[in-house]
């Protein structure tokens, strides 16, 4: 499990210093163009830094470019796994969530700013506290470990997930139901005034909380209606998350050099995008799988005939 975990991260590293290189080598020239006023502001700090220093704390996970921040975050939960998982084995999950839910209260009252301030004045951390990524890690990783303990207990059979939600599911689509009502609402200018931070994204208010295990439970209740959705380019893409994942960056890129001043694309040029978009990552898909594929040799193939076929064989 940990050699998995650790070839897993150096992959996504990887794909992460390949989405450097289409940051800093090809959107940042576009962004010192015309219309490129978007793309400039969110390589602002690559621009203000200098190359050199942009790159190395990029590579070092320190600066988290905007759309791209999500990727480091990943890497470093990734790195931290195999650790939280040796100390489970010896422990149990109690104190892990425990401290990871201390962690998460903590970090809803301001302790990503704490420590910032802390590294700044006592490690001479410079890097503006914007620049290191929208999502506030110390909130962020108690999804993580919950996840970790749901998938493992979910591995070895003892998660009653399916009870839960048979027992819960009315209640949990009342929930989803009002909240997305609500995020509609919000997006035509609802103002929620100081009740935002409880449905705040980057630092995983409660309500997110709330909202993500009320839609978890309806996808586990109603497994066997959205199978039907499970046609073969989904899970495709399903498949070759990782990968598609990481490729649809460069086409945010795209999208936002194509908006130039504008806050959206429209007729022709947005369609484009979508198709455009959703084509090429359908090409990644089908090659991510078949670099997946086992290779089989000849004489495994000769042996698994005979064990079909005994008669012809002989």
């Amino acid at each position: 499990m940990t050699a998995k975990l650790l070839m897993r991260t150096l992959r996504l590293y990887g794909y992460h210093v390949l989405l450097l290189f289409f940051a800093f080598g090809i959107a940042a020239r576009y962004a010192m163009g015309a219309n490129g006023q978007g793309l400039y502001n969110l390589l602002d700090f690559y621009f203000a830094a200098g190359p050199s220093r942009a790159i190395r704390d990029a590579l070092l996970l320190v600066y988290r470019p905007p759309l791209l921040d999500i990727v480091p975050l990943y890497i470093i939960f990734l790195l931290l796994s195999p650790i939280a998982m040796v100390f489970t084995a010896r422990t149990g999950w109690k104190y892990i969530l425990s401290a990871s839910f201390a962690l998460w209260v903590l970090a809803q009252f301001g302790f990503r700013e704490a420590s910032y301030a802390f590294l700044a004045h006592h490690f001479g951390l410079q890097i503006p506290l914007n620049e290191m990524g929208a999502f506030n890690l110390w909130a962020w990783q108690f999804m993580w470990i919950v996840g970790m303990w749901a998938g493992v207990r979910w591995a070895k059979d003892d998660l009653p997930v399916t009870k839960w939600a048979q027992r819960t599911w009315i209640p949990a689509a009342v929930i989803a139901f009002v909240l997305l009502v609500l995020r509609y609402k919000q997006i035509f200018g609802l103002d929620l005034t100081h009740w935002a931070v409880f449905l705040d994204k980057w630092h995983l208010g409660i309500v997110r909380i709330a909202d993500f295990s009320a839609i978890a439970m309806l996808l586990v209740r109603f497994r066997s209606v959205t199978k039907a959705l499970a046609i073969p380019p989904l899970v495709l893409f399903g498949q070759s998350s990782l990968q598609i994942f990481c490729t649809h960056f460069i086409f945010c890129f795209v999208g936002i050099k194509m908006m130039g001043d504008g806050d959206r694309l429209f007729g022709w040029r947005q369609a484009a995008l979508i198709i455009g978009t959703f084509a090429a990552l359908y090409v990644v898909a089908k090659i991510a799988q078949r670099t997946k594929r086992p290779k089989v040799s000849d004489q495994a193939v000769r042996t698994e005939h005979r064990r079909a076929h005994p008669v012809a064989a002989s």
